[in-house]
């Protein structure tokens, strides 16, 4: 009867609860099971890792890392619609040039060590996927020329901006017959340094023509044929057209890329990259197009440190891990390096119609704007940590030379519109100028070298660069000091040039003093080597074109004659040890630069102005031409589809 009275508590009460109970643990436990299909079953997660890695294990991110930033930028890109992949195109050794850097530095224990400690590293290297699904080369957007973002790259196109064809009318044939057989001696000299390296070091880097075999080295990372892809494009302008279709074969059969080694940053850019961009634009090939953004593509992880600014040593395998020199000032990174990238990264967005390349050089821009610069002047060693400089050593020669000349050539490869580049550039000549350079009691003018506001009266082969480099820039400046800029660029070219005709040999030493009652010459035996270097042949070239003055013609010449009597060798051309003795003592070494910038530039300052004109082309520091980008380079219908080459 009680019982009767609760007749929804006690029996069918406790039957409701029970049900509560199996629905709950029903949910719980489908819970648990979505929980671990997920660990299981889903795609693998970066992000999951990094929620199950102790905070030990992270890598700290700060902006302009080009780390976790890029990462969701690069991710953001890949869920747009891909485009074809785009085109194609691309010195520590011995003595050399950091315009060339002294073909490589021995890596120090630790730099090892940092490399190693990298290597910890590479599981939160996520920002830049290694799949061709995933590759930035094909995670495309608009660019340049208002491109629309499905727009690829059109080689026709870019034919038709240029204002000229690129080998002139007759290939830049002189009209005049002692300047046409000059020409033609430069074209045999590359003839014959090419088929010595075909027939003794046929696909190594370089050829040691004493020994007859060939020279691999370790600053390409494992890449091989450096003399190869050095070559192209001085095959090709010169005619050589068998010796440039075997070099062609070449690199495209056996041009490996997936090399696992440890390569310089700078010399893969200015000779790999640098001189595939240069055939694809002189030949319209699209494989160069294709292995210059695949190799691109391997450059990227450099980038990712606390400030964006690269270290100078990268693995070019799928690590992508990098490093210091282990020779720089506290693990830092080195203006011409990391200042030398601007124009081959311009290009490599310019082709694949994605922006990161031409994003990170001008990151590099943007923190050299930002710092102070001490009395205005940019010194070699700068942390790609902290931001900062590391020493107070200015030089226009070696650590240095090359930012300079991308300055003023990343302006004119913009068509005159990059202004950043500008202002950067004719302030650091300004800086330059009241700091650097000098007149010797002989009447030489000179650059010399700044360390923290001691100047050491030295100027390097390297510096010779600038007498050209100043001649290019002397229109863009202030109107009224365009004869003072053409005037010094003639000043230091005719330096450079005393260089060369103060030795026994009429050849150029490494460094020259203006010291101790000499001018001009090399007052230590560790700086009498001639390397087969370009420098002052290349400010010949630029200063015939600027003036048409034939001194620099004669100059060039002579230049000839001595490489012909001093370098030749049996088997090629070899660089030798002392430029004061007629007593040749040979290096044994034909280096790459010999054939892409040396035998170039001599070739140009031969030809009429027509080939490779300036109105079109930049010379990239390695010599590779790499084409301006004409703003406003549209066509009306009459001229629509017409090229330059017609």
């Amino acid at each position: 009867m009680v019982f009767r009275k609760l007749p929804g508590v006690s029996a069918s009460g406790m039957g409701l609860r029970l049900s509560q109970k199996f629905v709950f643990l029903l949910f719980l436990s489908g819970l648990v099971t979505l929980c671990f299909g997920a660990l299981f079953f889903l795609p693998d997660s970066v992000r999951l890792k990094r929620i199950f890695l102790s905070k030990t294990e992270t890598q700290p991110v700060t902006v302009g890392s080009g780390s976790e930033n890029d990462a969701r930028e690069l991710l953001k890109r890949a869920k747009e619609p891909e485009l074809p992949r785009g085109m194609t195109s691309a010195r520590v050794e011995t003595s050399t040039r950091l315009k060339n850097l002294s073909r490589k530095p021995t890596v120090s224990r630790e730099a090892t060590e940092e490399r190693l400690a990298a290597a910890g590293k590479a599981l939160e290297d996520f920002t830049l996927p290694r799949s061709r699904t995933e590759s930035a080369s094909a995670k495309a957007t608009s660019f340049a020329r208002g491109a629309a973002p499905s727009e690829p790259f059109s080689y026709d196109a870019f034919k038709a901006c240029l204002l000229k064809p690129p080998l002139g009318r007759d290939s830049g044939r002189p009209t005049d017959p002692e300047t046409n057989a000059r020409r033609e001696k430069v074209k045999e000299m590359m003839k014959f340094s090419w088929d010595n390296y075909k027939r003794y070091a046929w696909g190594k880097n370089e050829l040691r023509p004493l020994t007859r075999n060939g020279h691999i080295g370790n600053m390409f990372g494992g890449l091989r044929g450096a003399s190869i892809i050095d070559s192209l494009d001085t095959l090709y302008i010169m005619g050589l057209m068998d010796e440039y279709k075997d070099a062609k074969e070449w690199v495209e059969t056996s041009l490996d890329l997936n090399s696992n080694g440890e390569a310089s940053l700078f010399e893969v850019n200015i000779r790999y990259v640098g001189g595939l961009l240069a055939a694809y634009y002189l030949t319209g090939e699209e494989m160069y197009k294709s292995k210059v953004m695949e190799l691109g593509e391997k450059l990227l992880p450099a980038f990712n440190t606390p400030t964006g600014i690269p270290r100078g040593v990268i693995n070019l395998g799928s690590s992508g891990t990098s490093w210091s020199w282990g020779w720089a000032s506290a693990g830092s990174s080195i203006l011409a390096e990391f200042g030398t990238l601007h124009l081959e990264f311009v290009h490599l967005s310019e082709l694949s119609r994605n922006p990161i390349y031409k994003e990170k050089v001008m990151n590099i821009r943007k923190l050299l704007t930002k710092i102070e610069k001490p009395h205005g002047l940019y010194p070699n060693f700068l942390s790609p940590v902290s931001g900062n400089w590391v020493q107070h050593h200015v030089s226009i020669g070696g650590l240095g030379d090359s930012f300079y000349e991308y300055l003023i050539k990343s302006y004119l490869m913009s068509d005159k519109t990059d202004e950043g580049a500008k202002k950067m550039y004719y302030g650091a000549l300004e800086a330059i100028e009241a700091n650097l350079v000098q007149k010797s009691p002989g009447g030489l003018t000179y650059m010399a070298e700044w360390r923290g506001g001691i100047l050491d009266h030295k100027m390097g082969h390297l510096a010779c660069f600038s007498g050209g480099m100043i001649g290019i820039g002397a229109d863009d400046g202030a109107p009224e000091k365009r004869q003072h800029f053409l005037d010094l660029a003639a000043e230091i070219t005719h330096t450079c040039h005393e260089s060369y005709t103060r030795s026994a040999t009429k050849l150029g030493p490494e460094a020259f003093r203006f010291d101790g009652g000499g001018e001009a010459t090399a007052t230590r035996l560790s700086d009498r080597y001639y390397i087969l270097r370009p420098e002052v042949i290349e400010s010949y070239m630029y200063m015939w074109r600027l003036t048409h003055d034939p001194k620099y013609r004669e100059w060039g010449w002579e230049a000839v004659e001595a490489l012909e009597r001093h370098c030749r060798v049996e088997s090629g051309f070899s660089g030798i040890r002392d430029v004061y003795s007629m007593t040749a003592s040979h290096d044994n070494m034909q280096q790459s630069f010999f054939l892409s910038e040396t035998l170039k530039y001599l070739y140009l300052l031969f030809s009429d102005d027509d080939l490779l004109p300036l109105e079109d082309w930049v010379f990239n520091t390695e010599a590779h031409p790499l084409p301006i980008i004409h703003k406003n380079c549209q066509r009306d219908e009459a001229t629509q589809g017409k090229t330059a080459s017609e």
